[in-house]
């Protein structure tokens, strides 16, 4: 796979090159967090990073793959390539949870013969609301509705609605709802 123009590449576009790449060393992953929010909002969201959970292994291990093509560690727990000045990698441990549910299955994309993994546009959801419902963060409520009004074909609100009973989060629900009825 060709890299992005790395200067001015989307998150998707870097997700597709970095994940791609890492699939080939053998190293599954899971994009979580803004950077889904991106995609699902087609860039009306930007997020500036990607956060991709990876099986379980080593940093070293992970170092050597993203170095292959120009990714290096900084001193934090992010990965940086010097074309790609607005976007940095992070690599949170997994496994990939939201809220009290677990296991997660991610959504799969396949490209160019490898399988790309990243929440779907429900779990997107869900991850934005926990946000929302644990934290009282509105940034993380406006982005649950920007993937709904994106993606509501590809949102299970059924699904949403018992996420958040579950979670003590029924108001968020019936606010997400309210906002979307309101368009």
């Amino acid at each position: 796979m060709q890299p992005p123009d790395l200067s001015r590449c989307t998150e998707e576009e870097l997700w597709h090159y970095v994940a791609w790449h890492l699939e080939g060393e053998g190293i599954r992953s899971v994009l979580v967090g803004g950077a889904v929010v991106a995609i699902y909002t087609e860039g009306l969201y930007r997020s500036g990073d990607l956060d991709m959970v990876p099986d379980d292994l080593g940093r070293n291990r992970l170092t050597e793959a993203l170095g292959k093509i120009g990714f290096e560690p900084t001193q934090s727990r992010y990965f940086k390539h010097p074309e790609c000045t607005h976007l940095f990698l992070e690599f949170p441990r997994g496994p990939v949870e939201i809220g009290e549910e677990y296991p997660v299955i991610p959504a799969e994309i396949e490209l160019e013969g490898r399988k790309l993994r990243l929440l779907s546009p429900t779990d997107s959801v869900k991850d934005r609301l926990a946000g929302y419902i644990h934290w009282k963060s509105r940034a993380n409520f406006d982005q649950a509705l920007l993937i709904c009004q994106r993606q509501m074909d590809r949102v299970d609100l059924d699904a949403v609605r018992d996420w958040c009973a579950g979670e003590g989060g029924v108001s968020a629900f019936e606010e997400l709802v309210n906002r979307l009825n309101e368009d």
